[in-house]
């Protein structure tokens, strides 16, 4: 079930009706049971992962504080770890391990060979292994106490607005919100509501109206050259953002009707002025949980500069395996872990204090430009198309593919999300998103909605983030 389907559009309210009539101490039974049904409108099947890493990771959690000795203790958060790393390796990552070990072989010329498995990579497996990660860290180092209630903490691992594509919630901010007394306030329905309705406006009228244009290019990219991958490129950028930023922001808003607070995932990542900071604009979930439970256990910034370096350059390098099974995700996060290293060793991210208009633009400009060299791996289907379509932009830049009634909506809708995005960087508390109800929201949102309707492309194209 997608956000921009049909059956969702039931989905929601029934839920919400249902949420809210109900008794405080049920409303997590109305919450884990459509959890467990949306994520289960995929494949049944996969159910059993979902439910399997909740088991291992609960009950390991339990034992972690009721034991003393440090080496039981290890060994059930080992438990935990492997049951869930285990799971996301086995079928995000064994065929890619395997082949890229079969083509080693070949090159040496050993006739063995790993099997190959045809495997269904599960929906959000990504975001919820992570989620039972950081649970059983935290409660490790005793940030928070384990949930004894397995409802409520299967809950948490499941939660169905950000089950699929985060945020990548922690235990310690939404745990506690599951036993508090939600309640239908009018506030909450105008801010949640703004933010659905903006998510939508991202994903229908931006990413899936520029998605028209960028497949048609980087999926046939012998046929193109340099002037449409150049086009097709920049577009791409706007693509990702509009696709993933629209699923948070609806995810974000669905929550907050409920009464429940999600973190905001993204704040206007391509207005940064460096490329650390636009790490901290840019899945924010994410970043921050590399950051805490791999960056930080390895020594961080607490050690020798050469090795504060390395640890830099691995934690974005595991982050961009993270996001897909091929070496193009592992070459983009390759660049931002050498953009961020160079960054730090020629000190060019800007001091605290405001930077001029005019240097604020242009390093901003810069940091999109390098952003987007890196998102050309990114989309690219193969490392071969990668490097084809890169000397096709520096050789052949001409161009042989324009659609201008694509462009000309697209770039409506780029123009739309530059405005709001420069009316959020200068107060960021802005009517646009809070929970206030002014004439001019009422005339903003009002528009997009009709924009939406009129521009959006309503094919039920799946969210970009959902594969990873």
């Amino acid at each position: 079930m997608l956000f921009n389907s049909i059956s969702f559009i039931y989905f929601f309210p029934i839920v919400a009706t249902l949420f809210f009539l109900s008794p405080q101490r049920w409303r997590w039974v109305i919450l884990l049971i459509s959890s467990y049904y949306f994520y289960m409108s995929w494949n049944v099947d996969y159910v059993v992962l979902i439910l399997f890493t909740t088991l291992v990771s609960y009950f390991s959690a339990i034992k972690i504080t009721q034991l003393t000795n440090l080496t039981q203790r290890k060994i059930y958060l080992w438990i935990s770890i492997i049951a869930s790393l285990g799971v996301l390796f086995f079928y995000k990552y064994f065929n890619f391990f395997g082949q890229s070990i079969n083509q080693l072989l070949g090159f040496i010329q050993s006739s063995e060979r790993v099997p190959y498995m045809d495997l269904l990579l599960p929906v959000g497996i990504s975001f919820y292994t992570f989620q039972t990660l950081s649970y059983s860290i935290d409660v490790y180092n005793h940030k928070i106490e384990p949930e004894k209630h397995f409802g409520i903490y299967a809950l948490y691992v499941s939660f169905f607005p950000q089950l699929v594509a985060g945020p990548i919630e922690r235990s310690t901010r939404l745990l506690p919100q599951f036993r508090m007394n939600q309640k239908l306030k009018t506030e909450n329905i105008i801010e949640g509501a703004k933010w659905i309705i903006y998510g939508y406006f991202l994903k229908l009228v931006i990413a899936d109206r520029l998605a028209l244009y960028v497949n048609t290019v980087y999926n046939h990219a012998e046929h193109h050259t340099g002037g449409a991958f150049l086009i097709a490129s920049v577009l791409f950028a706007f693509q990702i953002f509009g696709d993933f930023a629209g699923y948070s922001g609806i995810a974000l808003g669905i929550a907050k009707i409920l009464d429940i607070d999600l973190m905001v995932n993204f704040k206007r990542p391509y207005f940064a002025h460096s490329i650390g900071d636009f790490w901290h604009r840019w899945h924010i979930s994410l970043s921050t949980w590399f950051r805490d439970y791999f960056y930080i256990p390895m020594g961080g910034s607490r050690v020798s500069v050469p090795r504060w370096y390395l640890n830099l350059y691995l934690t974005f390098l595991v982050s961009g395996l993270w996001h897909g099974a091929n070496w193009t995700f592992v070459i983009w996060g390759g660049l931002h872990g050498i953009y961020i290293v160079l960054e730090n060793i020629f000190k060019l991210a800007p001091a605290k204090k405001k930077l001029e208009t005019w240097k604020r633009i242009c390093r901003a400009l810069i940091v999109f430009v390098l952003a987007d060299f890196a998102w050309i791996f990114f989309r690219a289907n193969s490392m071969s198309d990668a490097v084809y379509i890169i000397h096709q932009i520096v050789t052949n830049l001409s161009f042989d593919y324009i659609n201008y009634k694509i462009l000309f909506y697209g770039l409506i809708g780029i123009f739309i999300m530059l405005l709001v995005d420069i009316r959020l960087e200068v107060k960021e508390n802005s009517e646009l998103i809070n929970n206030k109800l002014s004439i001019k929201s009422v005339f903003f949102f009002t528009g997009l909605v009709l924009i939406t309707l009129f521009v959006g492309v309503f094919d039920g194209g799946q969210f970009i983030y959902f594969q990873f």
